[in-house]
């Protein structure tokens, strides 16, 4: 069976990063491929994969998935694991958190885009991104106190819902955002995880420079 994961620029990507890693951290074998973004190539080579035209996408044998949050739900269907909690109460809640930064926290997203090499203190703090920040913490916290006895992610061990708050920690230390201990505990546990050192040292090393990114 072959296993393809075609992502956007590491340093700007939030979306590629999510299931990137949950796949590194679930110790799959997959083939990358990379498409730089916001070049007048870019949109012809991404359907060349995806009807969608946007990345990432998963290609699985014959299967096209072109979604994150999609991506998620079919590796742990396809490869079992760790990639939701195994309680039901605590599962219903992963997925919860994982729906709202699927669609929600534009403030944020769009005022502090992803840029991992980046350190841009001070910035981006517009009208509306406080409100964010404070209920990214307010899960963070919820999660951690209520689920989070078994080790340091969100529900103990690192589950598919860290992998979608991934992009946020990234953002966190890319705009210094000041976080309570709690927070900054957690943001220090994704950080150090290998493979998202390794994410952050293959970013480090590309030559696109965006102008601006809201990915």
């Amino acid at each position: 069976m072959s296993t393809l994961l075609v992502i956007g620029n590491k340093n700007y990507s939030s979306w590629s990063l999510r299931p990137w890693l949950a796949m590194k951290q679930a110790g799959l074998d997959f083939t990358e491929i990379r498409i730089p973004l916001d070049t007048p190539e870019t949109h012809d080579r991404i359907l060349q994969y995806s009807p969608a035209g946007r990345v990432p996408v998963l290609i699985h044998n014959d299967l096209t998935i072109w979604d994150s949050l999609a991506i998620g739900e079919y590796l742990a269907e396809q490869f079992p694991g760790h990639w939701w909690p195994e309680e039901s109460a605590a599962r219903a809640i992963a997925r919860s958190v994982s729906a709202e930064m699927h669609s929600g926290f534009s403030n944020l997203r769009q005022q502090m885009p992803m840029d991992c090499r980046a350190r841009l203190p001070r910035q981006g703090r517009a009208p509306g991104v406080q409100t964010d920040i404070d209920r990214v913490v307010e899960i963070w916290r919820t999660c951690r106190q209520q689920f989070g006895a078994g080790g340091d992610f969100l529900f103990g061990q690192f589950t598919f819902a860290d992998a979608m708050y991934a992009p946020v920690v990234s953002r966190f230390v890319t705009y210094e955002v000041e976080l309570d201990k709690i927070a900054r505990a957690y943001t220090d546990a994704i950080w150090s995880l290998p493979a998202m050192q390794e994410w952050l040292e293959a970013a480090a090393t590309e030559p696109e420079y965006l102008a601006e990114s809201k990915l």
